[in-house]
């Protein structure tokens, strides 16, 4: 039997499995081989291979081989504890983008009790179960498998026609879709990271259930990266560094709606100066929509039906109205108010749209996850023939903005999904628009079939920090749902009315999100040109005040912000709470300074780069900001 791997020809014989391809080309290492893909379908490596197969044997490295390898280690975590806690009952344990966790009903443990259930865990690896599926029959059968666990009947009874599965290990049987590892041998690092509540189906209105989380993986050295990892994130975390530093906070009497504090508004205000600059210089045109808007416009752009739950709706003068869950249906409106011709576009639209989605209590997360938050929404109204130029145009704001902080960026084109609107002929003239502008941005891109919106094709923009997380910030989307739902026109060059191609896109996607993100990016070390307080002076002795006051006019003037510690504390103390705030240069200044009209600089990497001259060093400065340098190359040129 002849199979293809790579498209290279592999002799098997009759009846081989994935795992014989798999040994015969000597994939054997616990990250090596552990899936097969075989006509855009993942299998167990139990599968049965047949004549001209086309088989990718999926690795670790892989986000696919990480979502197997979490599967079954998610599977492994609820068989120890239900050696531990018999009485328990297992609901859902899915991988996530970084490991694991399974949700339990009827059991209390705390985290004194993790280190029990690693041990059992570590106990099971060593039996090396080699996970078996098994296809039930129909439904019937499968709810009687499951007739004691009443969260399992509730997710069988939920699937829709097609076949029912689970798999085994030793003791342990789970409903479970698959596939699997081949055996949990290849389960080398397993560690619990933490517990928690959760509510059966996201709902707070169903039961409480404690959910475990976890990770594991092929080689222990990367458990140990990882968990290395965790503690720099930890001391990144947004939600601790932004109350710290005085950039945001999150109040009882608002919860999941943010305080920005005055540091935090001198970041965000720089951040939409830099935001509105870039857009007017690439045409853009900015409007401000209401924030209020009434039931019958949510009626017409779907919202009201597919989207109520989410939004925050009340009646005013027997009529009903609803905070923006988003900012496309006013600038439909404000489209719609004027008489457009062919030769107004491409009208570009932007808008800094301030939004409101009701989210679950439990789902709230710093500036991460929040109920009242602004977007860097755009819309713009095109011909057909410029949907390309336009895309790259989008492509190129990306590239700047995410440049400017350091941002790595990849792209993905999502097409057509089974449901959805327009015709044949649409989707191919906006999925060709788009990757042809991706394809000559000349740059990887991955296409991910099937997951456009119903509406139409999109791009996915996809960012790296220092801590190479992935977020998904930004989005192009081009839609055919609103305009046809609102009867958007334009007067063509033959003298006929006709649709305008509309594409709507979002870079920092929530300004929240962002800045949450970029705290947690820079560490809080923020560079100059959104530094909430770049500059410090601290004076040794209290005859230095009048000269640091001085020194602060000046620098003040000079277009930065900047203050005095002329408080009685050491200077030592003063410069260890500066760099605590992570201000970017603190100049001391005693008598020698007071002498030399200079300062002494000090980074807030703890570098001592001594007497400075001060228009020197501000100039210096206002290169660094014109520039909006995320590194400090001035320290070599004020030495100089």
């Amino acid at each position: 039997m002849k199979v293809f791997v790579n498209n290279k020809p592999v002799e098997l014989a009759d009846g081989s499995r994935a795992f014989d391809l798999a040994e015969k080309l000597n994939l054997r290492a616990p990250h090596e081989a552990l899936a097969a893909l075989i006509g855009g379908v993942l299998y167990d490596l139990s599968h049965l291979l047949k004549e001209g197969d086309h088989v990718e044997l999926i690795p670790f490295d892989d986000k696919r081989g990480k979502e197997v390898f979490w599967h079954t280690s998610a599977h492994v975590l609820a068989q120890a504890i239900l050696r531990l806690w018999p009485e328990a009952k297992p609901t859902i344990g899915p991988p996530i983008e970084s490991g694991f966790y399974y949700d339990f009903a009827n059991l209390t443990i705390s985290e004194h009790d993790l280190e029990k259930i690693e041990q059992e865990v570590e106990k099971i690896i060593r039996e090396n179960y080699k996970p078996e599926r098994h296809l039930f029959k129909n439904k019937e059968e499968a709810l009687s498998r499951f007739k004691s666990n009443p969260y399992k009947k509730e997710l069988i009874e939920g699937f829709e026609e097609g076949p029912i599965t689970g798999y085994s290990q030793g003791e342990f049987f789970d409903l479970c879709r698959g596939p699997h590892l081949p055996s949990l041998g290849k389960i080398k690092a397993f560690k619990i990271l933490k517990t928690s509540g959760a509510y059966w189906k996201g709902d707070p209105k169903r039961e409480t259930l404690t959910r475990v989380y976890g990770i594991s993986f092929p080689d222990r050295k990367l458990l140990k990266e990882y968990l290395t990892f965790l503690e720099e994130a930890k001391k990144r975390d947004h939600k601790v560094l932004g109350p710290k530093l005085g950039i945001f906070q999150i109040m009882e009497e608002a919860p999941g709606i943010p305080f920005i504090l005055p540091k935090g508004m001198i970041i965000w205000e720089r951040l939409l100066d830099f935001w509105r600059k870039i857009h007017r210089r690439a045409g853009y045109q900015e409007i401000k929509t209401p924030q209020l808007l009434s039931q019958e416009l949510w009626e017409r752009s779907g919202h009201w039906h597919f989207y109520k739950e989410n939004m925050y709706t009340f009646e005013v003068e027997d009529r009903h109205f609803a905070l923006k869950p988003m900012n496309c249906p006013g600038c439909m409106l404000y489209f719609r108010s004027q008489s457009h011709s062919y030769r107004d576009f491409p009208l570009r639209i932007s808008e800094i749209g301030h939004v409101y989605r009701h989210e679950l209590s439990g789902a709230l997360s710093g500036l991460f996850r929040v109920r009242s938050f602004h977007q860097d929404d755009a819309h713009l109204f095109l011909l057909p023939s410029q949907i390309k130029e336009e895309i790259l145009g989008i492509i190129s704001l990306i590239e700047e903005i995410y440049g400017t902080f350091g941002l790595s960026y990849r792209l993905e084109l999502s097409t057509r999904p089974a449901k959805s609107i327009g015709s044949d002929a649409d989707w191919e003239v906006a999925t060709k628009g788009l990757k042809e502008a991706l394809d000559e941005w000349g740059k990887p891109y991955a296409i991910n079939e099937g997951d456009g919106a119903f509406y139409g094709p999109k791009i996915d923009i996809h960012i790296r920090d220092t801590l190479n997380r992935s977020w998904q910030c930004g989005t192009i989307q081009y839609d055919m749902a609103l305009p046809e739902k609102f009867q958007l026109e334009y007067m063509d060059s033959d003298s006929q009315h006709k649709r305008p191609v509309m594409i709507h896109r979002a870079l920092f996607g929530s300004v929240e999100r962002f800045l949450g993100i970029l705290i947690e990016h820079f560490a809080g070390r923020f560079p100059l040109w959104i530094s909430p307080l770049p500059i410090r002076i601290i004076t040794v002795a209290e005859r230095h005040n009048a000269y640091a006051h001085e020194l602060a006019l000046k620098i003040k003037h000079a277009g930065f912000i900047c203050d005095v510690d002329d408080s009685n504390e050491s200077v030592n103390k003063k410069i260890r709470t500066a760099q605590l705030m992570q201000i970017n240069y603190m100049l001391t200044v005693g008598d020698k300074e007071v002498e030399n009209r200079t300062a002494s600089l000090r980074t807030r990497d703890n570098v001592v780069h001594g007497e400075i001259v001060i228009d020197t060093f501000l100039r210096a400065l206002e290169q660094e900001q014109a520039e909006r340098s995320i590194h400090s190359p001035y320290v070599a040129e004020v030495e100089a």
